[in-house]
């Protein structure tokens, strides 16, 4: 029997919540025999529509709502249909009072408003959800100043609450974005560093050597008289041609790569591991509590692309580095590189249970998955993480492995 996740239970209970409340609005308003605030309006209907607007603002799934319900809108419209009828309700001056359910309504579009909507509608947003909360006690009987002063007083409370904890979780999200980005920006310029350590590099040694090949012919043609070597020279004029094409191409896409926003370029270049590299890797993360075992498959061979070995070899060290932060009572851990139908699959399973050894601040920020996604991604890969069955954790990545 699967367990329900604990945030799931905390939006089913908002959502049940939300629901009893809007009903006792409407019961608490059928009960009413006052005056109408609307003219031709029952108060009963009056509520129901507040009701029923309110909550398809709240709880319309994400999935599914059309795209003109923005935020602005879904935190806009309910708040002026609640100061229209507070403003009827002082020219009227009829008793009618406000239930709990569009009080929590209007908190919670307060919420959505503050953490959701762009910069400038989420103070407009905000100011008139705040306004619709706070100016509700005017709806009942005016003369009880006091009563209605200490209303606001918990109004402007619950006010300050929600609009500060919103704001907080907003500045969560930002925070997040920003180092997401950074994350990928950084394995974006590695991924160049790659591009120029490696491709580049055969690139220009092909154009070097095909100049030689072409002097070569030439001189052995004037010595020889000979037309055999001239008619080589076309050819090897393509290959000379081609290869400073490619070598063209590659510094554009470095430069592309390398493009931070703020005109600068990555200064450093970090080395890069290879298939060899990852016995190493294994060989240094084992220890007496820990077992480590490498199973390679004997077709693979050392002839793979340098960017897919460095690729294969950061989806290992990063997985091995989660594994000392997170599962860290892991016992043994297998690493798997074999050819997959032409393709190099490379998989870290543990059997750890999720117990750590490390205090909180060397668990790290999260984004190193981020990172190795995006360089596998660029790759023309797949990287699959998630727990195995029974227990432990398993990082796969499948990578094209076409041999040079």
């Amino acid at each position: 029997m699967r367990s329900v996740p604990a945030r799931g239970c905390a939006r089913g209970f908002v959502v049940g919540l939300l629901l009893a409340a809007g009903v006792v609005d409407v019961v608490l308003y059928a009960g009413d025999d006052g005056a109408s605030v609307l003219p031709a309006v029952s108060p009963v209907w009056q509520t129901l529509v507040l009701v029923l607007v309110g909550l398809a603002a709240v709880l319309w799934p994400a999935g599914r709502r059309p795209e003109w319900l923005t935020p602005q809108v879904r935190t806009a419209v309910p708040a002026l249909l609640s100061l229209l009828v507070t403003a009827a309700s002082l020219l009227v001056h009829p008793e009618v009072v406000f239930g709990p359910g569009e009080v929590l309504i209007l908190l919670c579009l307060l919420f959505v408003a503050v953490r959701h909507c762009p910069p400038r509608s989420a103070v407009v947003c905000g100011i008139l959800d705040a306004g619709a909360l706070l100016v509700l006690p005017v709806r009942g009987d005016v003369t009880l100043s006091s009563d209605v002063l200490g209303l606001e007083t918990v109004g402007l409370l619950l006010v300050g609450l929600i609009a500060g904890l919103a704001g907080y979780l907003r500045s969560l999200d930002y925070r997040r974005t920003v180092a997401v980005s950074e994350t990928r920006r950084a394995e974006r310029l590695a991924i160049a560093a790659d591009l120029h350590d490696f491709v580049a590099h055969h690139v220009t040694g092909i154009l070097v050597q095909t100049q030689v090949a072409r002097m070569m012919a030439q001189a052995q043609a004037q010595a020889q008289a000979q037309a055999q070597p001239q008619e080589l020279d076309p050819v090897l004029a393509g290959i000379e041609r081609a290869a400073t094409e490619a070598l063209a191409s590659m510094r554009r896409t470095v430069g592309v790569l390398r493009h931070t926003g703020d005109g600068t370029e990555a200064a450093d270049h970090r080395p890069v591991g290879d298939l060899a590299g990852i016995a190493e890797l294994a060989d240094g993360f084992a220890s007496p509590v820990q077992q480590v075992t490498l199973h390679r498959d004997p077709t693979l061979t050392d002839d793979l692309p340098h960017e897919v070995q460095a690729a294969a070899f950061r989806v290992v060290q990063e997985a091995l580095t989660n594994i000392r932060r997170h599962p860290a009572d892991a016992a043994h851990v297998e690493i798997r590189l074999r050819d997959d139908a032409g393709r190099l699959e490379v998989s870290v399973t543990d059997d750890g249970r999720g117990g750590t050894q490390l205090p909180a601040a060397a668990h790290g920020g999260g984004f190193g998955l981020v990172g190795l996604k995006e360089r596998v991604t660029a790759l023309g890969g797949e990287l699959h993480t998630g727990p195995r069955t029974g227990q432990g954790w398993e990082v796969r990545a499948v990578l094209p492995a076409a041999k040079r």
